[in-house]
Order: C-alpha cells, then sequence, then structure tokens
C-alpha cells in the first residue's frame, strides 16, 4: 500500500474515514503493544489510516487505546475503524 507520510500535527480528524476492512485480531494486538512500547520506552510505531484523500500514515507515539480511538500526542484521537495497519 503507499500511503502518504503525514506529522501527526497536520492530521484533519474530520478527513478520517471508516477503511475498507476490519482490523485483524493480530493487528488489534499490535495496538496494544504499540501503546505499550510508547509508554514504556517512548517507542514510536507507524500508523496506516483511512481518508477521504485516500491512505495517510503518521509515525509517532500511540499514547493510549481504547475500545474505539487511538490516542496520540495533543489529543488526536484516530478511530479504530479506520485504521489500515500499524507497525512498529
Amino acid at each position: 500500500m503507499n500511503a502518504e507520510l503525514i506529522e501527526k500535527e497536520t492530521i484533519d480528524v474530520t478527513q478520517i474515514i471508516p477503511a475498507e476492512t476490519s482490523l485483524s485480531e493480530e493487528a488489534i494486538t499490535r495496538l496494544a503493544s504499540a501503546q505499550r512500547l510508547g509508554n514504556e520506552f517512548k517507542a514510536k510505531a507507524t500508523i496506516t489510516f483511512n481518508t477521504k484523500e485516500g491512505a495517510k500514515k503518521v509515525y509517532t507515539t500511540v499514547w493510549a487505546v481504547t475500545e474505539k480511538y487511538i490516542q496520540l500526542k495533543n489529543n488526536i484521537h484516530i478511530p479504530i475503524k479506520c485504521v489500515i495497519d500499524i507497525e512498529y
């Protein structure tokens, strides 16, 4: 997948739309691991998500994962249903 890399400060949450497919159980587990890596080791992850302009990705620290959202720094929330992939 060829997603545009953007800075977290430029994420426009009004442009985020649901992904075509739901995350696998493995990807949900990777989200939890990315949160743990971010909180304990300040490690970053690459999150690919769907927008009206196509797939975007951001390289950042995952601060929290809730049932419905990924929380990034500066109170940015990406709906989990919009996430395409997560790598670390």
